[in-house]
C-alpha cells in the first residue's frame, strides 16, 4: 500500500474535506510555485476522489433490499 492510500484510510470524510480546504487555501496564496501548485492540485483531486467514493459507499449502505427484491432507502 502506498503512502497516499494510507493517508486516505487515516482520514474520515470530514477530515478529508478539511484537507481539501487547506489545499485550496494553499493554491490561493501568491507564494506558491508552479510545481507546488501542480502537487497541491493532484493532492486535492485525490482527496476529492476519495470523498466521492466514500459518499458512494455510504449511499449504498443506506439502501436496503425490500421483500420484493427492490431497494428502499433506509
Amino acid at each position: 500500500m502506498n503512502n497516499t492510500e494510507q493517508e486516505k484510510q487515516a482520514f474520515s470524510l470530514e477530515e478529508s474535506f478539511m484537507q481539501i480546504e487547506e489545499v485550496i487555501a494553499h493554491l490561493e496564496t501568491e507564494e506558491i510555485t508552479l510545481e507546488e501548485s501542480f502537487q497541491e492540485y493532484n493532492r486535492g483531486m485525490k482527496l476529492l476522489q476519495y470523498c466521492n467514493e466514500a459518499i458512494d459507499r455510504v449511499e449504498k449502505k443506506v439502501l436496503q433490499i425490500n421483500e420484493n427484491g427492490g431497494l428502499d432507502e433506509f
